[in-house]
């Protein structure tokens, strides 16, 4: 499919996905949130995709925001079906992916692309990366999961002084909090989540999913995460990554899990 504001390119078996916005520094717009949606959806059913690398263009932006020329004039229920559509079709769709995803933060990560971030299964940021969500500077709260990822992320404290002073926090101090996992140069973030992608390619990607789903279920109000933890665990008995894997570790080799 062509994409007016997405690169989507594939590469065995993991998915580049970059947002490619650069005179906007790659500021989230309706246009694009739909078509990130459209790509998560084809990626889904592409047996090819086993890993997703979401990132931006360029060298100066992950994505620094939502377009806030398309909702600057919206009454109070526009704005809350925009969140309200906006978290269906692309954030909790991306949280809940089954497949992994990583978001490769490449500068700034702001207000709607930090929650873009947040989505993903987990973040390694460059050393030029800035995040933050500066949504209260606009008279606004974060409206794409932002007031309830980053406190799971960095803890309620630190998510209410950043939310609040709307200020930035460099990449290495987003490793401090918990924010991202690492921090790279520049240069180096690619490669660098290129290798991690290929650390999750040698494993079992149906227990992968299955461990996506328990971990989330542990974040859905009314959830059990225990509960589901041990319905998961079971029905990995009943498939065949689980004879490969059990089989190769008995066996001393290596897993040669099927689909790969």
């Amino acid at each position: 499919m062509d994409y007016k504001n997405l690169i989507v390119e594939i590469d065995e078996n993991i998915l580049y996905v970059t947002i490619n916005r650069p005179s906007k520094l790659n500021a989230l717009n309706k246009e694009t949130i739909k078509e990130l949606h459209e790509a998560f959806a084809d990626a889904k059913e592409d047996e090819e995709t086993k890993v997703i690398i979401l990132t931006g263009s360029g060298e100066k932006a992950f994505v620094a925001g939502a377009d806030i020329s398309e909702f600057s004039d919206f009454s109070p229920e526009e704005g809350k079906h925009l969140a309200a559509e906006g978290q269906a079709k692309l954030f909790d769709y991306v949280a809940n992916f089954p497949k992994p995803v990583i978001a490769a933060i490449n500068g700034f990560a702001l207000g709607g692309g930090l929650e873009l971030a947040m989505a993903a299964h987990f973040r390694i940021a460059s050393d030029n990366a800035k995040m933050g969500l500066p949504e209260v500077s606009l008279g606004l709260v974060p409206g794409y999961g932002g007031t309830q990822r980053l406190p799971q992320l960095v803890g309620k404290g630190r998510a209410m002084e950043m939310i609040m002073t709307a200020g930035m926090i460099d990449a290495n101090q987003a490793l401090r909090y918990n924010l991202v996992n690492h921090v790279t140069t520049q240069e180096d973030l690619m490669e660098f989540t290129e290798g991690m992608a290929d650390k999750i390619l040698k494993n079992s990607l149906v227990a992968i999913s299955a461990a996506i789903r328990a971990i989330n279920a542990n974040y859905e109000a009314g959830v059990n995460g225990f509960e589901a933890e041990i319905e998961e665990f079971g029905k990995c008995f009943g498939t065949e990554d689980f004879e490969e894997g059990t089989s190769a570790f008995l066996s001393k080799r290596k897993a040669d899990f099927p689909g790969r």
